[in-house]
């Protein structure tokens, strides 16, 4: 998949966006240009296959839930906050987000000095729509299976029910469809297939 086109309306909406072939390509950027901060870290499968905890860990002050818990203070007031989008609209640019804690969405709106979404090629989907789908019908039943959670979505695997189950994990939805103005953001794009 060529990457040129979602780059160009990332951009339009006011993104950085940097583009590598492999994820180790991308870990090394991401290492470069952060050191000697501190770092908040959404769950993402994406970051962990990246080993990205542990190397940015090794020249900074990182918080992860994953990790440590009773964290998620730390993480929200990090200099610097990493996370995966659930889809990304190629022809408009949109970053689509769903979240059952609030951690992940609430750092992607205010409070950092930069963020970060990091995102492998399978997370870009043709249109909004199709985004949107992408984020509520097949990522969110895959992190529910994850987890091991009774919801309907994990037990069948197929979709999203909007059901009131106490385990459901997407309360709360946030669309991006420009830059924030409070803090710089930059999108990191991956020519390969990472996380869900």
């Amino acid at each position: 998949m060529a990457l040129e086109q979602v780059k160009m309306a990332l951009e339009k909406n006011g993104f950085a966006v940097s583009v590598f072939e492999t994820a180790e390509e991308a870990a090394a950027y991401l290492n470069r240009e952060i050191d000697g901060v501190s770092v908040g870290f959404g769950g993402s499968v994406t970051m962990e296959a990246m080993g990205l905890y542990e190397s940015l860990g090794s020249h900074n002050s990182v918080y992860w839930h994953w990790r440590e818990k009773d964290i998620f203070a730390a993480a929200a007031s990090a200099d610097v906050y990493l996370l995966s989008p659930n889809a990304i609209a190629e022809n408009t640019g949109e970053l689509i987000n769903i979240d059952g804690t609030g951690n992940r969405v609430s750092s992607a709106l205010f409070g950092h000095k930069k963020v970060y979404f990091i995102a492998g090629k399978n997370k870009v989907s043709p249109d909004f729509d199709s985004a949107l789908h992408r984020a509520r019908n097949v990522v969110a039943p895959k992190n529910a299976q994850r987890l091991k959670l009774k919801t309907p979505c994990a037990v069948k695997g197929d979709r999203c029910y909007n059901c009131n189950s106490p385990d459901r994990i997407c309360c709360g939805l946030v669309v991006h469809y420009k830059k924030m103005k409070s803090m710089d953001m930059e999108v990191v794009l991956i020519n390969e297939e990472l996380g869900y």
